[in-house]
């Protein structure tokens, strides 16, 4: 194993404590116990935005904190869920009067924290509500979840939430847009390698040179099934079919296509990738209205790819082209 660490049990302290050196103009990050917030927070009178899970993922949380996304980051150990006493603390700091929405993935240690902080913040009179991102369509139950996974989805969720916030919605109401993306809004992914985490020293799954999983958990779980490797277009064909098929895709649809690396495949691939999904959708009369295509939500430095569709509405979509500034987006500012 060659990784550009120090000490395996101080990868993640290091890596955010750079993180906020070089993002210095739009997060604060706090050491005992570890958390990120936008740089302005609390913003008086806005709905606090926070969201957290096990680091490894990068640029998720952390950097989608800013002007239009969370107003906080609670990052774990690698691939594992932060405590109920970062996120107590997180959920206070973003509190500016008008309540707070956390955004929780659906995995077992990140719902069961979420909701011990959540309890925790009311005692001290903060008002929480918390939406539950569930759009991995691979499997319903996995090896860290009841139910599906939450994956790619997040961000969006994140991000046109974290605008409804921004122009200054209510927290029914934001709560109410982050779940109508969660309603909307599915993914698939597929591994091509496995990732080694830090402590481990080992990959987290085995694959042999001619198999791919696909599926694939952003934890290394494993998806529907292995199979022969195959080109780019038949591997996005596996993975877009289940999706349209979830959302009953049809003719007149528009959508927010992501087509989200791994970690470890270059964007040439993920570009290729992208062309069949669009030709896919095109060939059902659905129209491609946004995208992004790149590293947003990856699993170390996997080999693969997913991809997330969500349902537009023209609410959604005034609220993502909206301004955002953040470490990993940043557009209209």
């Amino acid at each position: 194993m060659k990784k550009l660490i120090n000490d395996p049990k101080a990868v993640v302290n290091e890596s955010v404590e750079g993180f906020g050196l070089a993002h210095a103009d739009l997060v604060t990050v706090h050491t005992d116990p570890l958390f990120v917030v936008r740089k302005d927070a609390p913003v008086q009178g806005k709905v606090g935005l926070v969201s957290g899970g096990g680091s490894g993922h990068e640029p998720l949380h952390a950097g989608y904190v800013g002007r239009g996304m969370l107003d906080a980051a609670v990052p774990g150990a690698v691939f594992t869920s932060p405590t109920p006493d970062q996120i107590l603390p997180a959920t206070t700091a973003v509190n500016g009067g008008a309540g707070v929405l956390h955004i929780v993935k659906n995995y077992t240690g990140d719902v069961l924290n979420f909701e011990t902080a959540a309890e925790l913040a009311a005692a001290e009179g903060v008002e929480v509500r918390s939406v539950l991102v569930n759009d991995d369509v691979a499997v319903e139950d996995s090896l860290y979840t009841a139910g599906r996974r939450g994956v790619g989805g997040t961000v969006f969720v994140e991000r046109i939430a974290g605008a409804a916030a921004e122009r200054g919605d209510d927290l029914e109401a934001v709560t109410a847009v982050a779940q109508r993306v969660i309603d909307n809004v599915r993914s698939m992914g597929a591994a091509l390698a496995p990732s080694t985490v830090p402590h481990a020293g080992v990959p987290s799954f085995d694959l042999a040179e001619d198999e791919i999983e696909i599926g694939i958990g952003i934890h290394g779980e494993p998806g529907r099934h292995r199979i022969a490797m195959e080109n780019a277009d038949g591997i996005t064909t596996r993975l877009l079919e289940p999706i349209t098929a979830d959302l009953h895709l049809g003719s007149g649809d528009r959508v927010l296509l992501m087509v989200n690396g791994m970690g470890g495949s270059p964007a040439s691939e993920l570009y290729i990738v992208y062309r069949k999904a669009v030709a896919l959708l095109k060939e059902r009369g659905v129209t491609v209205e946004r995208s992004l295509v790149g590293n947003y939500i990856t699993a170390l430095e996997m080999e693969g790819a997913s991809l997330t569709v969500l349902k537009l509405d023209d609410e959604m979509i005034t609220l993502w082209d909206s301004p955002v500034s953040t470490a990993a987006l940043r557009w209209g500012v």
